[in-house]
């Protein structure tokens, strides 16, 4: 059936939702990490890897579970995953140690990582080009939004209830959300485009994708783009709290404020679309990006405007990553129609695992405003120079999209449940 612009924006609402919940699991206990700290007896670092956990989690859910999509279809593979988040949410509640925590947060990123990879696949399925690119910004408004929307909800949470709590609303959102998704979602690989490897076939396509240079030096690219954003959430809590003195509640609200400036960047994305191609925009955003992290380290090594002076080039910053995250994956997908799901989870897992890289190090380097803004500013000067001497955008064609697609039209779109 033709896709009807309802059926579009409920693709979108529920993609949004099951994208959503990677980084509200990520995120939404951020402003408790003191309280954890002192409530298990532990250190900061230890709780720090607690985050560092879900990202694994995130990461090699998606190594497995983008494969499987491309086998099974989309759907079954989701429902499965959300379910397991769903149960490790719920085991959390009553997690007694830190080490007990630390093994249901990576299930609960396992869990998480099927909407993450699927959604994108799913994207891929309907789209490419310049449309995948405008879709993916709505996405990444989710994607990008939630997890500096989040502290500021579990700053609200945590007003009323413990931070086990939290993990009782994570819970009750996949509880909500399972349901929704099997109702409205449509399957979108009929099983005569699915791929029937199995082990060893999907080890090669994972070959396949890892000598396309470009194509790698595109993941890596979303990878250090995003190691820039879980550097700033690995450390904000404690610089927030601890350095300048904020209470959960208003670290929830400093750290949401950059929420502003990721969503104006994802939905200026699709106006910049229609003037400029996505490897034009990912060359910008990345080369303004690096610049901007570079001048928040520095203004942190000086000591210089206070809280101002760290969040003012964090705003640009955010601002510049919301313009990658959507570009990048665009240009990477269009090259592997195929075989979506698994360049998906690749690309998926290589974001997440840096991210799970990068965030001890903040601690590591003593949780201040100078760490924070050391990792940031490092994560986007690498990408810069992946950009330039690996994917050399310079080089590459123009994408189109499969159908001429404006701001909001869409190839046709399967009902759900088929």
């Amino acid at each position: 059936m033709a896709g009807t612009r309802g059926d579009r924006l409920r693709l979108v609402l529920i993609l949004g939702a099951l994208i959503a919940l990677g980084p509200l699991t990520i995120d939404m206990y951020l402003p408790a990490l003191p309280t954890i700290t002192h409530e298990l007896l532990t250190t900061e670092a230890t709780v720090q890897l607690t985050l560092t956990g879900t990202l694994l989690g995130l990461g090699l859910g998606q190594l497995v579970i983008g494969p499987l999509s491309d086998r099974l279809g989309r759907r079954r593979p989701l429902f499965a995953g959300t379910a397991v988040h769903i149960l490790a949410s719920a085991l959390v509640i009553v997690a007694p140690n830190v080490a007990v925590l630390g093994g249901l947060r990576l299930l609960q990123g396992l869990g998480a990582a099927a909407g993450a990879v699927i959604a994108m696949a799913i994207v891929r399925d309907l789209y490419t080009g310049r449309a995948a690119a405008t879709l993916l910004s709505r996405l990444i408004l989710v994607m990008g939004a939630a997890p500096v929307i989040a502290p500021t909800l579990g700053g609200y949470v945590l007003s009323f209830t413990s931070w086990r709590g939290v993990f009782a609303v994570l819970a009750v959102y996949g509880l909500i959300l399972l349901p929704l998704a099997a109702r409205f979602l449509p399957e979108t690989l009929p099983p005569a485009r699915r791929v029937s490897s199995g082990v060893v076939g999907t080890l090669r396509t994972y070959g396949q994708l890892l000598r396309d240079r470009t194509f790698l030096g595109l993941v890596l690219v979303a990878g250090l783009a995003m190691s820039a954003v879980m550097g700033y959430v690995a450390g904000a809590s404690f610089v927030f709290q601890e350095q300048f003195g904020l209470n959960q509640q208003q670290f929830g609200l400093v750290f949401g404020s950059g929420a502003i400036w990721l969503i104006a960047a994802t939905q200026l994305n699709p106006v910049l679309l229609r003037r400029f191609e996505p490897r034009q925009l990912l060359v910008f955003a990345v080369t303004t990006g690096a610049a901007a992290g570079v001048l928040m380290a520095l203004l942190a090594l000086g000591g210089v405007g206070g809280i101002l002076g760290l969040l003012l080039p964090l705003w640009l910053v955010l601002f510049t990553v919301g313009i990658a995250m959507p570009n990048a994956p665009a240009v990477a997908l269009a090259r592997h129609g195929r075989t979506a799901g698994t360049a998906a989870a690749l690309l998926g897992a290589v974001q997440f695992g840096v991210g799970a890289i990068v965030s001890p190090m903040v601690g590591v380097l003593g949780n201040s405003s100078l760490a924070m803004s050391t990792v940031v500013a490092s994560g986007l000067v690498l990408a810069l120079l992946v950009l330039t001497l690996v994917v050399q955008p310079w080089r590459l064609d123009d994408v189109e999209p499969r159908a001429a697609v404006a701001d909001g039209d869409a190839v046709p779109v399967p009902a759900a449940g088929h």
